[in-house]
């Protein structure tokens, strides 16, 4: 038997599991409304605010560490195995916030989430360089990165309409029975990589192959990773690290907080959120796909890794400035500030999506994961600052600050790029 096209089946499928991914994240700061709000989790369970910033605290320290680990691991294991540990523990970790009684025991399943969650992001940089060629690869990164905005969309409508119909508990249940499910046809589906998989035609697998660097057609299962410390050693690493550290915020601001503004300067309820919070996301999933496009169309047509990348991720990081200004000087309603938002998150994935492609670019093999990790693990280390200061502002301030500050992370974010990586292409 074989199939068409196999390598948009693989990325389809991990692109679900991103959307399954989003919709268990999100299900916590939907849910949590305020102590005031009956049955909401804040209320059931007699948290405020602080307690919310902790627990997500908890969950990013948890997700950092995770990105870091869950790279090591895909590079011994695989993206086929690997997944399926990542997406089983954190889809139990979900179904199982249903029996949490307090701080701690959510705090316990918010650790186990984020350990899990985190092996998404080095999984999919590693698997899109298996079945991708160069040009090909931001376009795959920019699918996989839309499932992180689809499930976003998703995420406030489903959630709210089961929190309103069952209550939170029985929806964690819900939404953590479907990660389960994905497995299936995972497995199914991914039998081994591009080379040796017996579904693949001989002419994509010949496309695949021919379109890698020399680095990646010569690496085997046998080939033997960098170290970090080898990987930190090339300069070009570090525009990764650097970048990541100051961009990942401005993602994860409105991930983790947008509910939470909402509730406290518009005073909405769970389903008035559910109505609201989905549309910057689809800017989002925008940004993520045609961002993918751009950089594949300027590498076709100048044959130029470095300025198809530094020319999209430019693009994306005008267009954060531009709506994070925005929100401070006209977001003076719901209505303006998500289409505000959704600017914003249009250029953070427009850019992002090239970013999280650099480490295939720079590394083959079973480096990919190992940077890919170490990134995702310092981006969310500077989420963890922001995370502890968003409430000490805006209780003595505003949420002005917080716009302000990620307005001014961004041009060092993208000027990290230029400044460690003169050119973009294969280091080894």
């Amino acid at each position: 038997m074989k199939l068409k096209g196999l390598r948009w089946w693989i990325i389809g499928l991990i692109f679900l599991a991103t959307v399954i991914n989003y919709i268990d994240r999100s299900a916590l700061s939907i849910m949590w409304g305020n102590e005031n709000l009956e049955g909401s989790i804040s209320n059931s369970l007699g948290m405020d605010k602080n307690d919310y910033g902790l627990i997500l605290n908890i969950f990013m320290v948890a997700y950092a560490l995770g990105q870091l680990f869950s790279g090591k691991i895909f590079d011994k294991v695989g993206t086929r195995i690997g997944y399926v540990l990542s997406i089983g523990i954190w889809s139990l970790s979900t179904l199982l916030h249903a029996t949490v009684r307090g701080f701690y025991s959510l705090a316990f399943f918010r650790t186990t989430l984020g350990l899990s969650e985190a092996g998404n992001w080095p999984g999919a940089v590693k698997s899109n360089a298996e079945w991708f060629p160069i040009k090909e690869r931001a376009i795959a990164q920019g699918l996989f990165n839309a499932g992180a905005s689809i499930g976003s969309v998703i995420a406030p409508l489903l959630i709210a309409t089961l929190f309103v119909a069952y209550g939170w508990e029985i929806t964690f249940v819900i939404v953590g029975a479907m990660g389960l499910l994905w497995i299936i046809p995972w497995l199914l589906i991914n039998k081994s990589g591009p080379k040796k998989h017996p579904w693949i035609t001989s002419t994509e697998q010949e496309f695949i192959l021919a379109g890698q660097s020399e680095a990646d057609q010569n690496a085997t299962e046998e080939t033997k990773g960098k170290s970090l410390k080898q990987i930190l050693s090339y300069k070009e690493s570090w525009s990764i690290v650097v970048s990541r550290f100051f961009l990942e915020p401005i993602w994860w601001l409105f991930v983790g907080w947008m509910p939470i503004y909402l509730f406290d300067v518009y005073g909405f309820n769970v389903k008035e959120v559910g109505m609201f919070a989905w549309v910057p996301y689809v800017g989002a999933a925008l940004g993520s796909i045609i961002g993918g496009y751009v950089s594949g169309a300027i590498i076709s047509k100048t044959g130029s890794i470095d300025k198809g990348r530094k020319t999209t991720i430019l693009i994306g990081g005008i267009l954060m400035v531009a709506g994070l200004v925005a929100t401070v000087l006209f977001g003076d309603t719901a209505e303006k500030f998500v289409g505000i938002v959704f600017v914003v998150l249009f250029g953070f994935q427009f850019a992002i999506g090239n970013v999280q492609t650099l480490p295939s670019d720079l590394f083959s093999g079973k480096s990919v994961g190992s940077l890919a990790g170490l990134g995702g693990m310092i981006g969310v280390f500077s989420v963890i600052i922001m995370n502890f200061l968003v409430p000490i502002v805006v209780d003595n301030f505003s949420y002005t600050p917080i716009f302000i500050a990620i307005a001014i992370f961004v041009p060092l974010g993208v000027g990290a790029i230029y400044f460690f990586a003169k050119n973009i292409k294969s280091v080894e």
